[in-house]
């Protein structure tokens, strides 16, 4: 079958791409990026000019071109990743991320609806939920919890969620959703916490920790992430949301030292800087739903996916390096480098 990814170039994107190409060799797989700031060709380096994978740079807010490329393809199924998914740009520019991430889905789902597609998934967040408190750790997020978005950004990723279920109950559409809580592994973006750390610590540079860091965070490695969304795809019951967790809790920073030890780094180098406005103070999935009908649960521990994580970005440092040389380097010091330390 011919399955359509979108957001492909981006990290869980690509992630899902390699995954899929070698669990189910036998498929076609079409990946669509605008290749925005976090969309990297280099990134699919291993699969363009592979039989069986096809490439187009295009913007999911375009719905003629998407009736074109469903037009051409025919998808089986589509999942969609692309979106703007990072919360202190969308604080700093909220327009682009209801643009494409709720604008840019309705045109998918038009497509879909046009052209007939048989299966199409939603890639969320637990963001979507908002927090919960610190002194709570016996809470978590299930699928039955209120939609409280706390940035433009889960709020933009909520509507999309609900206009994908109303897509679903009204037109009859067939279609998942599902909810993840933060992910880690290769080919992440260095704005993100965690290769963040990594490439700073390998340079001996500050290591930027929001407040106190004391946030929590739920982690989940990517590679458990794309098999939980192909069993959703293979038995997931339309119209539901699925959670999907990685059963590790940690303070922010205790995964930054963490993260220094794995380097052989002081924690000299942490730097505590100003709060994220609105920052959410602890994410926890409930992940039993997935677990209990589909069977899905992580198998990747968080102490092997940091060793892995770390080794990747250790052995691929000509990838990252290119990217925060550039660009990146005057949004790093618009979002960073302006902010007070704290003593």
């Amino acid at each position: 079958m011919t399955v359509l990814v979108t957001g492909g170039a981006g990290f869980i994107g690509a992630n899902f791409l390699f995954y899929w190409l070698k669990a189910h060799p036998g498929d076609r797989v079409v990946c669509v990026d605008r290749l925005t700031y976090a969309g990297n060709l280099s990134t699919l380096a291993a699969v363009l000019g592979r039989p069986g994978f096809r490439f187009i740079r295009a913007d999911i807010c375009c719905r003629e071109g998407m009736e074109r490329l469903f037009r051409e393809e025919r998808p089986d199924v589509v999942v969609n990743f692309a979106a703007e998914s990072h919360v202190d740009r969308s604080i700093d520019g909220p327009e682009v991320f209801l643009q494409t991430n709720v604008m840019g889905t309705a045109a998918l789902l038009d497509a879909c609806r046009k052209y007939e597609t048989p299966r199409f998934h939603q890639v969320s967040t637990d963001e979507v939920y908002g927090d919960l408190p610190l002194e709570r750790p016996d809470l978590r997020f299930t699928e039955e919890t209120p939609l409280q978005a706390s940035s433009p950004y889960s709020a933009s990723k909520a509507a999309a969620d609900l206009l994908v279920l109303a897509y679903c109950r009204t037109y009859g559409l067939p279609a998942t959703v599902s909810r993840c809580s933060n992910n880690y592994g290769p080919f992440q973006f260095p704005e993100k916490l965690i290769p963040l750390m990594i490439a700073n610590a390998l340079q001996d540079k500050p290591l930027p920790v929001y407040g106190t860091g004391r946030n929590v965070r739920d982690w989940l490695y990517v590679e458990d992430h794309c098999r939980a969304i192909d069993v959703i795809l293979q038995r997931g019951r339309p119209g539901e949301v699925y959670n999907i967790g990685g059963n590790h809790e940690m303070e922010n920073i205790a995964l930054v030292r963490r993260i220094c030890q794995e380097l052989g780094k002081p924690e000299s180098l942490i730097a505590y800087v100003a709060d994220r406005k609105g920052h959410d103070l602890r994410y926890a999935i409930d992940s039993g739903k997935l677990q209990q009908e589909l069977g899905w649960q992580p198998e990747t521990s968080f102490e092997e996916g940091i060793r892995r994580t770390v080794r990747w970005y250790l052995e691929n440092r000509s990838w990252w390096e290119e990217i925060v040389s550039g660009e990146y380097r005057d949004y790093y010091q618009k979002m960073y480098g302006d902010r007070q330390a704290l003593s």
